[in-house]
């Protein structure tokens, strides 16, 4: 296996602790990864990155290319390159794709980034809303977060598996974001059926973690209560 690097800015903890201030540029993060999810300073909707292309998934849900000069307080990417692959010629939930990809990554203990390009016969995403000071912790965000629906759309499906013991660096298990083929709609994945299309990973076992510096993380307590049922909200999962 081919030793990628999954590089990360700040952490998950972070942002659920209310770290929305962008820390790092996308013409930064872009020198680390041409493929990879994350989201905006002020928490302004998410991102998908592939082919080298970042695009910004807004709260209104349309989407536009990435500016190099606007800034992230939570990123992951890596520099893809296809390991693993599998077509699929069927219908497929999304927990029994899940149940595809464990049998096709090499271990549950490494990194993987997941790209999944085909027709879908829906898919449902949410996107985080644009948040001003003070900032609310993340769960609170979720409770007015808008939500889309696709139906009968091609698109391309990005993202992570992140190891167990990494739950609080990043999302442990899978961590996916959308967007349509016309390159206008998409957002965080919560429930997709995917009719058939491509899998392809690559996997990573060198993570690189770049922590903030300014004085709001190094004095933020980032001790969470309960880190696992606060990911869930965050994630859609409950």
């Amino acid at each position: 296996m081919n030793n990628h690097v999954i590089y990360q800015a700040s952490t998950m903890v972070a942002l659920l602790s209310g770290l929305y201030d962008g820390t790092v540029t996308f013409g930064e993060l872009q020198k680390h990864g041409d493929f990879g999810i994350g989201t905006f300073h002020e928490l302004d909707g998410e991102m998908i990155a592939f082919d080298d292309q970042f695009f910004h998934l807004y709260p209104d849900g349309t989407a536009k290319k990435v500016s190099l000069d606007e800034t992230t307080p939570f990123s992951t990417v890596t520099f893809f390159e296809k390991q693993q692959t599998s077509r699929l010629n069927k219908a497929i939930t999304r927990p029994e794709l899940e149940k595809v990809l464990d049998g096709l990554v090499e271990s549950p203990n490494l990194f993987h980034a997941i790209r999944i390009d085909g027709h879908f016969r829906e898919v449902n995403t949410r996107t985080v809303p644009h948040q001003t000071k003070p900032y609310p912790p993340f769960v609170e965000v979720t409770k007015s977060q808008p939500s889309f629906h696709f139906a009968d759309v091609d698109g391309v499906i990005a993202g992570f598996w992140t190891p167990a013991f990494a739950q609080g660096i990043g999302v442990a298990g899978y961590h996916l974001h959308f967007i349509n083929e016309a390159r206008n709609g998409g957002g965080h994945v919560l429930d997709f059926v995917l009719e058939g299309g491509d899998i392809a990973i690559c996997s990573g076992s060198d993570f690189q973690l770049a922590l903030p510096h300014d004085d709001m993380y190094l004095k933020q307590d980032l001790s969470i209560a309960n880190l696992e049922g606060d990911i869930m909200i965050a994630e859609g999962s409950c």
